[in-house]
């Protein structure tokens, strides 16, 4: 075992055993356990009418989170996913501070198996999360909001315009690969004032490294994933000496200055680069996907954008409650505590099914039904909540609205030409392919 892969394994601890979990939670999943289906196909392509099963379970007459049998707690309403959220009672370690059990035990299978690989402010809590998210704060200030917003209009028009004359040539474009992906890619390098790279090796990086999210499945993915966070680390660390030589006005030189001033350490600060990268591509390409794919399949959803293109940070909140991105995330139990009358053990993880929250009747009126003039009654859930809410969702907000008011715009006729090829995960949600077609 070469020495990337003997990292990534101390890394991984228990997320490594998802291929044990997943093996023996299919025989589970056809039984009927609904957990363990979120993590098999068939369901996990569409994991809506599983979730409405988990609501409807929890919320029954002596009813409460599911307990699965593959070890496993689960809450699928709004108001339950809300509250463990916000608990400071449970974070995203084990209570002693460890990111693993080295013995085993469904606790820590439960909180690791979503979580393989080091990505910074997700797997911390408080303090050492507190501090190193102050210190990527000013990444994220309304005066930098104006700048990535006019960075990402320029993208994004560029891009359309290739995408559009690939379409009168071809008769078709594939809505991620001209226009979802290399955006929020191209942007994010900006912002981290990476120099110029291929940028379908970082789409290769971010897509190994989002994966990883739903567990190492195979020593092969176990070994794709080493080599791709071995080529991040080349690079940001490569950035990071530079930038402590010449400092400039960009995230990675406020980066470099923290670790000077003995505020993070180098290794704090590659794993949070390469977080920005990960959460700052893979959400947002899904993001679009899935905006888009929603607004064809109800026509009259996407007429009333390309009537009325202002509509459009509408059609991303309401994306973000109908079809998010990220469908779940874990925490821990840093006591002995209950959720909706359910004991919940010290160092137990809870998976919180926030695709199942945006579909919550009791928040959401009608929830089935994608509707960009929607009256907001409830929050959506969709960049988490609490201490670890997400720090780049105004950046994700912002590309996702340029995307789709340039579409609607400049592809009023815009249709689906051809099968989607979607992701199939359990974590994250969003179409691989998406063939479209701007019409005539």
């Amino acid at each position: 075992m070469d020495e990337r892969l003997a990292r990534l394994r101390a890394d991984a601890g228990l997320g490594l055993q998802i291929g044990v979990l997943r093996t023996g939670g299919l025989a589970l999943a056809v039984g009927g356990d609904r957990v363990a289906r979120l993590l098999h196909r068939p369901w996990r392509l569409d994991p809506y009418p599983v979730y409405r099963d988990l609501r409807a379970a929890q919320i029954a007459p002596g009813g409460g989170p599911v307990r699965s049998r593959t070890g496993i707690t689960a809450v699928a309403t709004h108001a339950s996913c809300a509250a463990v959220l916000r608990d400071r009672r449970f974070g995203v370690r084990l209570a002693d501070g460890r990111r693993r059990m080295d013995e085993g035990g469904a606790g820590g299978a439960a909180a690791a198996v979503f979580e393989p690989v080091d990505l910074s402010l997700l797997t911390l809590d408080p303090p050492d999360h507190t501090r190193l998210r102050r210190l990527a704060q000013p990444a994220f200030s309304p005066h930098r909001l104006v700048e990535y917003r006019a960075v990402a209009e320029d993208v994004a028009a560029r891009l359309l315009d290739e995408a559009l004359a690939r379409d009168r040539r071809e008769g078709r474009f594939d809505l991620v690969r001209d226009l979802a992906s290399p955006l929020p890619i191209t942007v994010i390098s900006a912002l981290l004032a990476v120099p110029a790279v291929d940028r379908e090796r970082f789409a290769r990086w971010g897509r190994v490294l989002g994966s990883a999210l739903d567990g190492v499945r195979s020593p092969a993915h176990a070994r794709q994933l080493a080599d791709s966070t071995a080529d991040l680390r080349e690079l940001f660390g490569g950035l990071l000496e530079l930038r402590r030589r010449e400092p400039g006005d960009d995230v990675v030189s406020a980066l470099a200055t923290a670790v000077d001033d003995g505020g993070a350490t180098v290794d704090e600060v590659l794993a949070l680069a390469q977080l920005l990268l990960v959460a700052g591509f893979e959400t947002t390409t899904n993001l679009i996907g899935n905006a888009v794919r929603a607004l064809l399949a109800e026509p009259g959803q996407w007429r009333a954008l390309t009537g009325d293109p202002s509509l459009a940070a509408a059609a991303v909140e309401e994306t973000l409650r109908f079809d998010p991105p990220v469908q779940l995330t874990a925490r821990v139990a840093h006591e002995d505590t209950e959720v909706d009358g359910v004991p919940i053990r010290r160092d137990h993880g809870v998976l919180v099914l926030l695709g199942a929250a945006g579909r919550d009747p009791a928040a959401h009126r009608d929830p089935d039904r994608f509707d960009v003039r929607r009256a907001r009654t409830s929050a959506h859930l969709a960049f988490s909540s609490g201490a670890h809410y997400c720090l780049g969702a105004p950046l994700a907000r912002l590309e996702a609205e340029v995307a789709l008011r340039l579409l609607a715009e400049r592809a009023p006729r815009l249709r689906v030409a051809g099968r989607a090829v979607p992701r199939v995960a359990t974590v994250l949600r969003g179409p691989l392919r998406f063939p479209v077609s701007a019409g005539a």
